[in-house]
């Protein structure tokens, strides 16, 4: 073969490989225009309808056969999850608080807390435990009990339309027959016996109390909530974190404040959930409430329950103390409140941004409906914005809440000792007026040492603003052992009793 041949043969070769070369990328770039194509079409479509899905859909199994993914993480609520201040116990019954802890028995006397309290679960299982607590099945509770432990919207707005509010289920959720229909349901219930009462749910919470059925628009349904933000709203304290309310503010403020049609999608990130993980009133007097006329913190809740007064005209309390007479108030669970007093509300991170923080699945994005704790998801949770190592973080925050749970823990002890002192002198036979101021300390200090127990961060969401709230407890628990012993001093003992 000549040396002219050989080239030509060469330069055959080299045009053939660039040509198979050139196919092979045309044939990559054309499936990776597929696949780009194909992940685009996920994105967009980020449900498939298999079902009709209306104002009277409250079953979220129904609504998981249109979003599958979202309610297979929602069951997952049922698994038993744990961090070291929350969860955790048996796989059918948590851990008793009272028994971990049995200075609370003290603080709780004569209430149902003193029987069961107990550590929470998902929220598979927030109306099977209310249904099984020793508080209900041993102690007669209002149905006002159910409001944050059940999906209620459907059911109160029957009992609404069964004491005569207008209209029908069918119409929609912000229409004012709907809403006519939900305040009328929400007080009927709230007066009947729990055992009644629970028998008109079946769920717990589900897709209906957050979501739009047509649109799935974030939206708040909980009538207390939609009172209570109204009156929080209406009141003189600032509220940076709520934008919105300070833009309705600023405005006529002809018609009350309306999440629903005024609230961001990211403050409905929050709002959601503050419509349960709240402080209230919800004993037999009179119809459940949220004290937020002053604002939202302690001492402004305070001062709201201070001012009230039942139906009845008696002074407002949760329940008498059963060893001092103390007119005491009970928290519920404060989460809401005392994250808007912390820097992560300042900042505009909504709770789900760390309860339910976003994760992808192919190309679909979607807020993860397992609810839980921010410690069992630490990458997706906090790592978006704290660009640290997971233990670094975790250690962080272990760091805070064993320094609050220390704190906690001298808080209980003074209103315990306070508690104690003042049971000895009722058994001497101290006059009541002699004992009066101590036992309105009792009522500041233990209503302070169990607004940050039973709020479920152990003082994370707001660190400084819960240390500050102990410091009080105990400063109050410590006045009013001081002005037991004043009195003391200022007039002997009343003389024994004789039978």
């Amino acid at each position: 073969m000549t040396a002219g041949k050989r080239s030509l043969n060469a330069t055959i070769i080299k045009l053939g490989l660039v040509a198979l070369g050139a196919a092979l990328a045309t044939v990559l770039l054309l499936l990776l225009y597929a696949n780009i194509s194909t992940r685009k079409q996920e994105a967009r479509q980020t449900f498939l309808q298999l079902v009709e899905l209306d104002e009277t859909t409250v079953d979220p199994a129904v609504w998981g056969k249109n979003f599958p993914r979202q309610y297979d993480a929602y069951q997952r609520t049922a698994e038993r999850t744990g961090t070291r201040y929350g969860g955790w116990g048996s796989e059918t019954l948590p851990d008793s608080r009272i028994e971990q802890d049995p200075r609370l028995k003290t603080i709780f006397a004569g209430y149902a807390f003193a029987i069961d309290f107990r550590e929470r679960r998902g929220h598979a299982y927030m109306l099977e435990d209310q249904r099984t607590t020793k508080r209900v099945t041993e102690r007669k509770q209002p149905g006002a009990c159910l409001h944050c432990h059940a999906s209620n919207t459907v059911a109160f707005r029957a009992q609404g339309l069964k004491v005569g509010a207008p209209g029908s289920l069918a119409d929609p959720f912000l229409s004012e027959s709907a809403q006519a229909q939900l305040m009328a349901g929400f007080d009927a219930i709230c007066a009947m016996p729990y055992a009644e009462a629970t028998a008109l749910v079946e769920h717990p919470v589900a897709c209906i109390d957050c979501h739009d059925p047509q649109t799935m628009q974030l939206r708040v349904t909980k009538p207390g909530f939609i009172r209570g933000i109204a009156a929080l709203a209406a009141s003189a304290d600032p509220l940076p974190h709520l934008p919105s309310i300070e833009k309705w503010r600023a405005g006529d403020r002809r018609a009350p404040y309306d999440a629903n049609r005024e609230a961001s999608r990211q403050e409905m990130r929050s709002l959601v959930c503050g419509q349960c993980h709240v402080e209230y009133y919800c004993g037999p007097k009179e119809t459940l409430f949220f004290p937020w006329d002053r604002g939202l913190k302690v001492e402004q809740i305070e001062a709201t329950y201070d001012a009230h007064r039942f139906p009845d005209g008696s002074r407002f309390l949760d329940w008498t103390h059963a060893t001092t007479g103390a007119a005491v108030l009970k928290a519920q669970h404060p989460e809401f409140e005392l994250w808007s007093q912390g820097v992560h509300a300042r900042s505009g991170v909504a709770c789900a941004d760390c309860h339910m923080p976003y994760l992808r699945e192919g190309a679909i994005k979607i807020s993860d409906h397992h609810v839980r704790s921010p410690l069992l998801s630490i990458a997706r949770a906090c790592q978006t914005c704290h660009r640290f190592p997971e233990a670094e973080l975790a250690d962080r925050v272990a760091i805070i809440q064993d320094r609050n749970a220390a704190l906690m823990h001298r808080a209980e002890e003074a209103v315990v000792a306070l508690i104690e002192e003042l049971t000895t002198a009722k058994q001497a036979g101290v006059a009541e007026a002699r004992l009066q101021a101590a036992l309105e300390l009792q009522r500041k200090a233990q209503w302070r040492v169990d607004f940050v127990n039973a709020e479920n961060s152990m003082g994370f969401h707001a660190p400084q603003e819960a240390a500050r709230i102990l410091a009080e407890a105990i400063d109050y628990s410590r006045q009013g052992q001081m002005a037991l012993r004043e009195s003391a001093a200022a007039s002997p003992l009343a003389a024994p009793r004789r039978d």
